[in-house]
């Protein structure tokens, strides 16, 4: 999906099982191309799954806050494992590039939309959704330039994946203390506060590597 020298750091690549799902994979016939479309597929069902919380109580809502935590991680799983089915198995296509990057923003973006809108905040899932966007456009804009890939925080992917995750959980346990749609209003101001430090941060970054030749 993408050379090895311009990857997301990730330790999880290290790990045993990570490569043994790696070789099931490459032996499954599965692509990594078709692995990074279904990441697409989580994150929508993720993004309705945090919009009904909405619309649900009780012991349903409980479950699909686990269910929407569960689709996100399944979405970094598929994020994980089609760059090491490209490069570990060695099965990178030509068009790697273009999936390893345009499945990512449709998928932040129905995520944090589905979060806002499960939160009652919307425009709070859109604003997050924005941020994220411009965080990967300046990643991209560095490398147009002959720049490293930045993937610095706070609020990457990872750690914005994370936060919500974090949030379904908390939700889901202390939904008999504290109103699910407040914790999930509480991560995204998060998304949103750390995002503009990380746009920040990759901004300035870009800017002095420019002006220092």
């Amino acid at each position: 999906m993408t050379d090895q020298t311009n990857r997301r750091p990730l330790g999880s690549r290290d790990t045993g099982w990570a490569r043994a799902a790696t070789r099931r994979l490459a032996a499954s016939g599965v692509t990594p191309n078709q692995i990074s479309a279904a990441s697409v597929g989580a994150a929508a069902l993720a993004g309705l799954l945090f919009a009904a919380v909405a619309v649900t109580a009780g012991w349903l809502q409980v479950v699909t806050l686990i269910a929407a935590g569960l689709c996100v991680q399944l979405r970094l799983l598929c994020n994980l494992f089609d760059g090491m089915v490209a490069i570990e198995a060695g099965l990178a296509a030509p068009t790697g590039p273009f999936w390893n990057e345009v499945p990512d923003r449709p998928a932040d973006v129905l995520i944090l939309l589905g979060v806002g809108i499960g939160a009652g905040v919307a425009w709070l899932g859109w604003a997050a959704a924005a941020i994220a966007v411009f965080i990967a456009y300046l990643r991209a804009f560095g490398g147009s330039l002959g720049q490293s890939a930045d993937y610095g925080g706070p609020m990457a992917k990872q750690h914005r994946m994370a936060a919500v995750t974090v949030a379904a959980a908390l939700g889901a346990l202390g939904a008999a203390w504290i109103s699910p749609a407040t914790v999930l209003q509480v991560a995204l101001w998060a998304i949103v506060i750390g995002g503009l430090v990380t746009s920040a941060r990759r901004a300035i970054r870009i800017r002095t590597r420019l002006a220092n030749g």
